[in-house]
């Protein structure tokens, strides 16, 4: 196929991207490259996939040097013209959406950055969509729309109408505009909500990111709501093999659905939602124990109350993907963070000069 994968200089639409092109699609990434994060680690990722920093420029289409399957291009979702005409030339069969601005409590802050990224970019890659004729759009949603549900583990048929923070409204938004097309114009569309991603190439804001920087620098790290929090961790790769499962399967109508009883995430449209995440919550503490054992040095920790925008649980009911998809997460959380702490020491040890500030949030 020839799929478009945006967000291929941040963290999950890298791994995507790698893996869709050693399997031999066509693939085109395009990523804004915006300076939330160090954009040294984005160039990074790029480089790994054979794209130059020297080369990217904006609304320019670059060739991988490494893959003949491969290229890339510098542009915002926002920029609805250029959108448009990067369809019109590459007659995608399938998009998948992995560009947003990321961050909960970011969003607190900056909530316009989200509505021009999550919102507005969003519809140009639907009406992208609607008139190229694309087969099967999946993208990505988030756990956080859950909000301020207590029931657990979380299922795609529970409420999500209490967000609590602005990101995971976008989030849900996007889940409420694809439907939208789905029913209107018979796109087809998946959302996955993602359950803490974590591994090799990660993002450096997220907290176990901060950890590791933080213990080998001898610095302390900040738990917080005093270390009673729960996330289903999740490692990249089985996040990625399961993203490739749904872009394979385009969505479609669900024909026992009832509009008495609706189902939240099916429709009479060809639109889908899934969870995605390994099922499994695992303690803050006990991933700090984790990490603190494959480092090889101890944290000295400063239990914080909670954030505001942050949820106490997150735990992933993906019986859906695993029945209707084959979706079977297989790395142990000690197995990930081996591989996350082997790969952090490995590209720091080159890069020094970028290890991340440990951020106050």
């Amino acid at each position: 196929m020839k799929i478009l994968v945006t967000g291929t200089a941040g963290f999950i639409g890298f791994h995507l991207a790698k893996y869709l092109i050693n399997r031999g699609d066509q693939v085109i990434g395009l990523d804004n490259i915006n300076d939330y994060y160090d954009v040294n680690l984005k160039y990074d990722r790029l480089k790994n996939t054979g794209i130059p920093k020297r080369k990217v420029a904006y609304n320019k289409l670059i060739k991988s040097r490494k893959y003949s399957n491969y290229q890339f291009i510098k542009l915002d979702l926002e920029d609805r013209e250029n959108m448009f005409q990067l369809f019109a030339t590459q007659s995608f069969d399938v998009v998948c959406n992995l560009a947003a601005q990321a961050g909960v409590r970011y969003s607190i802050e900056n909530p316009h950055a989200y509505v021009q990224s999550n919102v507005v970019g969003f519809v140009n890659l639907l009406e992208c969509c609607r008139h190229y004729d694309i087969q099967h759009l999946a993208y990505a949603s988030s756990s956080s729309v859950y909000g301020l549900n207590r029931e657990t583990p979380f299922e795609t048929t529970h409420t999500v109408g209490h967000p609590v923070s602005l990101y995971a409204a976008t989030k849900r938004t996007n889940e409420l505009m694809a439907h939208t097309y789905s029913h209107l114009f018979q796109l087809p569309t998946t959302g996955l909500r993602f359950f803490t991603v974590y591994g090799p190439w990660g993002r450096p804001d997220m907290a176990y990111y901060l950890f590791i920087k933080a213990i080998l620098a001898n610095q302390s790290i900040k738990v917080f709501n005093q270390g009673n929090m729960a996330r289903d961790f999740t490692y990249v790769d089985d996040i990625v093999k399961g993203i490739v499962k749904v872009i394979d399967r385009p969505a479609m109508s669900n024909t026992n659905w009832d509009a008495h009883q609706p189902d939240i995430s099916s429709s009479t449209a060809p639109f889908k939602i899934f969870n995605i995440g390994n099922n499994q919550p695992v303690n803050l503490l006990r991933f700090i124990e984790i990490m603190e054992e494959k480092i090889g040095q101890k944290a000295e920790k400063i239990m914080m109350p909670m954030q505001p925008g942050d949820v106490q649980v997150t735990y992933a009911d993906v019986t859906g993907l695993i029945n209707e998809l084959g979706y079977q997460p297989t790395t142990t959380l000690s197995e990930g963070i081996e591989k996350f702490v082997d790969w952090y020491r490995a590209y720091y040890k080159v890069h020094t000069e970028r290890v991340p500030a440990v951020l106050t949030e």
